[in-house]
């Protein structure tokens, strides 16, 4: 049995609520008896039950308590309720139990919490956009860094690039005009001494 992501939450006095529940088995069902049962103060109450002889066929719920509808029409493995018009006594624990004898009558629950309030307060986030707009400047600022650092290396790699161009042309000169060795100046015999 499962309530969903969120076993609990905050409903204003006199709306109307899903209680969420589904069951999963991967050996199927035969047979599986499930109920709603709600807890006033320590002594469980029963809210519904039922037998769902097999998959995708509708159970004929049994319902013990006032403004409670069952949704779930065993559609997609799913079990819920909703309470119509709640009020501040129906806060509280409820327990959603399966039991598959499949499984050889293993035993399943879960417990969804329902909190009643005069007024759905508005929760102030400024102190989560701070943080969240502080993480998200620092790592711009660090992704600016390393863009900067990887451009400055990018152009001091090609001026390093062009100034080694530059001596291995400026290494080529011919020296031809001071007759040094390796020179295409024109040899001249040495003159022959009388």
């Amino acid at each position: 049995m499962s309530a969903g992501k969120i076993p609990f939450l905050q409903a204003v006095n006199g709306s109307t609520v899903l209680l969420p529940c589904t069951y999963a088995s991967c050996i199927g069902i035969e047979n599986l008896y499930f109920n709603w049962q709600f807890d006033d103060n320590g002594t469980m109450q029963k809210v519904c039950d039922s037998v769902i002889v097999s998959e995708g066929v509708e159970p004929d719920v049994a319902i013990y308590r006032e403004r409670v509808e069952f949704v779930g029409k065993n559609v997609n493995n799913n079990v819920s309720i909703l309470l119509w018009n709640i009020t501040f006594e129906d806060g509280g624990k409820y327990t959603c139990f399966g039991r598959n004898p499949k499984e050889k009558g293993r035993n399943h629950s879960t417990i969804f919490t329902l909190i009643v309030v005069d007024e759905l307060r508005v929760v102030d986030n400024r102190l989560t956009i701070i943080i969240a707009s502080a993480v998200g400047g620092a790592i711009a600022a660090l992704m600016g860094f390393m863009l900067l650092k990887n451009f400055t290396i990018f152009v001091l790699s090609k001026i390093e690039e062009k100034n080694k161009e530059c001596l291995v042309t400026s290494s080529g000169i011919d020296n031809t005009e001071n007759g040094l060795s390796g020179s295409k100046a024109d040899s001249k015999p040495t003159p022959k001494k009388k």
